[in-house]
């Protein structure tokens, strides 16, 4: 009898506690779900902090909570939400300048080359700009290059050392493990399967390497060149030599202006903005001046709309969520915008790598329907390779960053095999079939030569497709596409001269150019997609399910733990793939 009180009593302790916790949910949301509707205030002689301390992405995201629709988000820290509320500050007569302090910024480069344009844009108001850092990263110091005035810690430290790419090989190791990728692939450099067919890294790829890492390098340069008066010549030599590596190298080398203390960098912006330094310096977050913009930015209300519609992540077979390019939430939002009659364009906005043949095709051909109704306008940031490209290459017009890295027109396929794993540790597959090719793939038997035939005939199959689709859609011969085929990587600049893209810009340009197209010139701008969540992702939110995660990490290392998602996430892709070489990480 004591036994059933016990769990009876559990039992009643359980529902209470979730009976509690919806009820908070619920309290929750009456408490803040206006919060959009608050003031966020902005004092006078203010100076706007751009210390970007969380990971950028092109789009902060739409969610609605179906059955609990006042926990609603519509974040505003995203790139663009960030750029426009730059733009708005300028005109801001409350806001005197902008501090650059202590970021140690998560950002691509093309999405640093945005909010550097955004700044000098601003700096034409005639306000100041400046820059503190007690350790200046390489991505750091290229967005604070743009500031008037750099300070630098006595003690500081910055990167100054160029780019460079590191790629893990994985040959030994399966050999090893006995756990091991059947790959097939077409074009030399499509190099997104290469480490598990080698040790070390092929001549192409290193190739292709080599030159898009100097592309950037170079662009980096030039912007740092024009903002510093510093030489392009010269920054190469600074880069070799480590010159700026302390903050007396780093001010004899010219690469910053004064080095202080924190407290001297707030006294100077304190006389900037004209109080004496035992006053308190009025001061605000990006993050909140970005929803203060937004509001203030709606007051003006125009019947056109342009639809920005965002595909960023790996693409995948789906619905998609916030981390993954779905063709089911990009066809949906594809249509709404296409039947929407006050959308006049459309604007696609991309930073993916790339993904699934399959999904690429389904979002080509919704495009493909939504150009016949109102142009579509493709926007590519840091990355629109691959798989990316695919869904780029029909649209009306390509616009890159000359940073963005695209094409990588090539095909994968690829299969976990784990025959060797399972003969090691005493497991033997027999398989009973009705006909020759009822097995046509079994993770404990190696591909035979005819399964490996019929992968690669729809390897050729699909790289015929892709690169007739970009034939068609550039308006170019389909030999001519091959030639600049095979899983080349190329940067925005590059892509130009071959034909790939149309311009050279960003976001802003992109809806320029869709303006024009319509014809429309006050506009209003939409965004999708608008990611619906339930009850199971708000307590995936909550941190419940994430624990696996945190305790891996714990155990095996921030680098081991990358390695094994690499692998997993390598492994767990269905179907024939149109990917980037390889997980970019440049640094």
């Amino acid at each position: 009898m004591n036994f059933i009180r016990r769990v009876l009593s559990t039992v009643t302790g359980i529902i209470v506690f979730f009976v509690i916790c919806f009820f908070g949910l619920l309290l929750i949301g009456l408490l803040f779900g206006s919060s959009s509707d608050e003031v966020i205030q902005v004092r006078s002689n203010s100076v706007l902090e751009l210390t970007l301390d969380f990971p950028i992405r092109d789009y902060a995201d739409k969610t609605e909570f179906v059955e609990y629709p006042f926990l609603n988000e519509d974040e505003k820290n995203g790139l663009f939400n960030i750029i426009d509320a730059i733009h708005y500050a300028a005109n801001d007569n409350k806001i005197k300048g902008i501090s650059i302090d202590n970021n140690f910024i998560i950002a691509g480069i093309s999405q640093i080359k945005a909010l550097r344009n955004a700044l000098l844009k601003f700096k034409e108001s005639g306000k100041f700009i400046v820059a503190y850092a007690d350790i200046y990263t390489q991505k750091d110091y290229y967005l604070s290059s743009v500031a008037d005035t750099i300070y630098m810690n006595p003690v500081g430290m910055m990167e100054f050392k160029g780019l460079y790419s590191e790629r893990l090989y994985y040959k030994d190791f399966q050999e090893k493990s006995g756990f091991k990728m059947e790959v097939v692939r077409f074009g030399k450099y499509k190099s997104a399967v290469e480490p598990y067919l080698a040790n070390e890294m092929s001549d192409e790829n290193r190739e292709q390497v080599f030159v898009y890492l100097n592309g950037l390098w170079n662009e980096i340069k030039q912007d740092i060149s024009k903002s510093r008066g510093i030489t392009s010549e010269r920054l190469n030599i600074i880069a070799d030599s480590l010159l700026g590596r302390t903050a007396k190298l780093a001010k004899t080398s010219q690469l910053i202006d004064r080095i202080a203390y924190h407290d001297e960098y707030v006294n100077a912006m304190k006389h900037a903005v004209g109080i004496d330094t035992n006053e308190d310096l009025e001061s605000i977050a990006i993050a909140d001046y970005s929803v203060y913009a937004a509001n203030k930015s709606t007051s003006y209300r125009s019947k056109n709309k342009i639809a920005v519609i965002y595909a960023e992540g790996d693409i995948i077979y789906g619905e998609g969520d916030e981390k993954n390019v779905g063709h089911g939430i990009m066809n949906a939002s594809l249509k709404e915008a296409r039947e929407d009659d006050k959308i006049k364009a459309i604007v696609l906005r991309i930073n993916s790598p790339g993904g699934s043949a399959l999904a690429s095709e389904l979002i080509w051909r919704e495009i493909e329907l939504t150009k016949k109704v109102k142009p579509v306008i493709v926007s590519m940031g840091d990355v629109a390779a691959s798989g990316g490209y695919y869904i780029a290459c029909n649209a009306d017009k390509i616009i890159a960053e000359s940073t963005t890295i695209t094409g990588s027109i090539g095909v994968y396929g690829m299969l976990p095999n784990g025959k060797q794993l399972a003969d090691k540790i005493g497991i033997n597959a027999e398989q009973v079939v009705t006909n020759k090719n009822a097995v046509t793939y079994s993770f404990f038997e190696p591909l035979n030569d005819e399964q490996r035939a019929f992968i690669k005939e729809g390897i050729v199959d699909i790289y015929e497709l892709f690169t007739g689709r970009v034939a068609e859609g550039r308006r170019m011969n389909q030999d001519d596409v091959k030639a600049i085929a095979q899983g080349r990587v190329w940067t925005g600049v590059d892509a130009l001269n071959n034909g790939l893209v149309d311009e050279l810009g960003g976001l802003d340009l992109a809806l320029q150019r869709a303006s024009e197209v319509a014809d429309v010139e006050d506009y209003n701008i939409e965004e999708f997609p608008v990611y619906e969540k339930n009850l199971d992702e708000m307590l995936n939110d909550l941190g419940l399910v994430k624990a696996k995660e945190t305790i891996l990490k714990e155990e095996l290392g921030e680098e081991n733990y990358r390695v094994l998602k690499e692998i997993k996430s390598m492994s767990e892709k269905k179907g024939i793939q149109l990917l980037f070489p390889y997980s970019l990480e440049i640094k």
